[in-house]
């Protein structure tokens, strides 16, 4: 089984927060479009005949496509893949993107699940973070796709900011769970380089993140949402048990996949690779039938280092007998060495030949995977 991703490299804004390849002029959209389909063609052998389980138009604001654009990517698929029935077909949209008609005409689209980039339902936050959408937006575009019988939606919030009270966040958390959605992702705000938020902090114009908020808010996150029967089945992801989002769970298990458009990356088991982030060379490059991307074939230890971090990040964890088959027994053996200090710290635990993260541990996630990592000999 593999997966596709689009990348619509369009938005109506910038986002202070967002460092993901974007445009905020539509001058060429056609001619984006095109050029993806003519990669669709041109890639076509990448996922060496496997399956297709789930398709992601991510972005951007792929939201922003017609209904006419998003079934002709589709169909480009489907003439050089097979699509498995009742594939996971996600689109990320805006809820400003979301109004009654365009709802009413992605319901004529094999669109089967929404991640709806809600943020917050508090209009200071939305206008701090320069987002396009209004907070009575956020609220209702959950509302108007329910309406129009979709049912497999996840919202994203975001937490950790200077204007996220403790009981805003909790009450942006209580209306999500209001809806009764099946999945609820939720992210620390982080600064990036190059974006406004980072040049604002850096002026001194805006206060630096706490971290010490966003590991409170977390775990407030973890506490409602695990209380209220969802499963934490990924440090930023909750879930009602058996509704996992399929493409990005299997990232997590790396499963292949394929990127399609600016900025887009790729992976099949061997070799990663990424697509050129400006929208003109991209163009320019597939009018001539060229794939502008950047190939890296992977070695051992790239393998196994992404393992340990993708592997950490979940509720399944590590699996040591996995390690072993894949990587050898002596690498098992100094997964197991190093992890102790972690269990000694309540940060992992070692079951079965299983190692999770604890709640203490998810906050620091990265750092785990990166001392677990293993160096080139």
């Amino acid at each position: 089984m593999a997966g596709v991703y689009f990348h619509i490299p369009f938005c109506k804004q910038a986002c202070h927060y967002c460092d993901f390849h974007f445009s905020t002029s539509f001058k060429h959209k056609d001619e984006m479009l095109q050029a993806m389909l003519q990669e669709i063609n041109l890639q076509a052998n990448y996922l060496e005949n496997e399956e297709i389980e789930t398709l992601y138009f991510g972005g951007g604001t792929p939201s922003l496509l017609e209904t006419d654009d998003i079934n002709a990517l589709i169909d480009e698929i489907a003439k050089r893949h097979t699509i498995k029935d009742n594939a996971e077909i996600t689109l990320e949209a805006n809820p400003d993107d979301l109004h009654i008609k365009k709802v009413k005409e992605l319901r004529e689209t094999p669109i089967n699940r929404f991640s709806i980039g809600v943020q917050s339902f508090y209009e200071e936050d939305l206008v701090w973070m320069n987002r396009a959408h209004s907070a009575s937006e956020a609220d209702s575009s959950i509302k108007r796709v329910q309406d129009a019988g979709f049912e497999n939606i996840t919202a994203d919030l975001i937490y950790g900011f200077p204007l996220l009270t403790d009981v805003k966040w909790k009450a942006n958390i209580d209306k999500l769970l209001a809806y009764n959605i099946p999945h609820i992702s939720a992210y620390s705000m982080t600064v990036e380089a190059k974006t406004a938020l980072a040049h604002f902090i850096k002026s001194g114009k805006q206060k630096a993140m706490n971290e010490e908020q966003s590991a409170n808010q977390f775990y407030i996150l973890s506490d409602i949402l695990t209380n209220a029967g969802f499963e934490h089945y990924e440090i930023s992801n909750y879930a009602r048990p058996q509704s996992y989002a399929v493409h990005n769970t299997n990232y997590w298990k790396s499963r292949p996949y394929l990127g399609i458009g600016p900025s887009a990356h790729s992976f099949n088991g061997k070799q990663r690779q990424w697509n050129i982030n400006n929208n003109a060379q991209y163009i320019s490059s597939l009018l001539k039938q060229i794939i502008p991307a950047e190939i890296e074939n992977l070695t051992l230890y790239d393998k196994i280092n992404e393992y340990i971090m993708t592997s950490l990040r979940t509720m399944w964890g590590m699996d040591l007998s996995l390690v072993e088959r894949q990587y050898g027994d002596d690498y098992k053996r100094k997964i197991v060495k190093k992890i102790a200090s972690f269990e000694d710290a309540n940060q992992a635990i070692l079951n079965n030949g299983t190692i999770t993260l604890t709640f203490n541990g998810k906050l620091v996630a990265d750092q785990i995977a990166a001392d677990l990592f293993f160096d080139e000999e």
